[in-house]
């Protein structure tokens, strides 16, 4: 099963993000809660944690680039 990796609303005023770095590379294992990227957002990083264990399939949004609040950004496929 494929689960999307949504950026996350961090605070009220926050509308979008800028992936500063992946965590994670295509292929690669990651578990629930592991920290995946890490989000630029009101001068602020925070590191955005992996919301399913499994293996991340895709990376939608390159490091450097700016995203909007809960757009897609990764799918992770599960063992589910």
């Amino acid at each position: 099963m494929k689960v999307e990796v949504l950026l996350p609303q961090w605070g009220m005023g926050m509308s979008e993000g800028t992936i500063t770095s992946w965590l994670k590379k295509v292929g690669e294992r990651i578990e629930e809660d592991e920290p995946l990227a890490e989000i630029e957002a009101e001068k602020a990083t925070q590191e955005l944690e992996s919301p399913a264990s499994g293996v991340l399939v895709e990376i939608l949004v390159p490091e450097g680039q700016e995203v909007k609040v809960r757009e897609i950004i990764a799918y992770i496929e599960t063992d589910a």
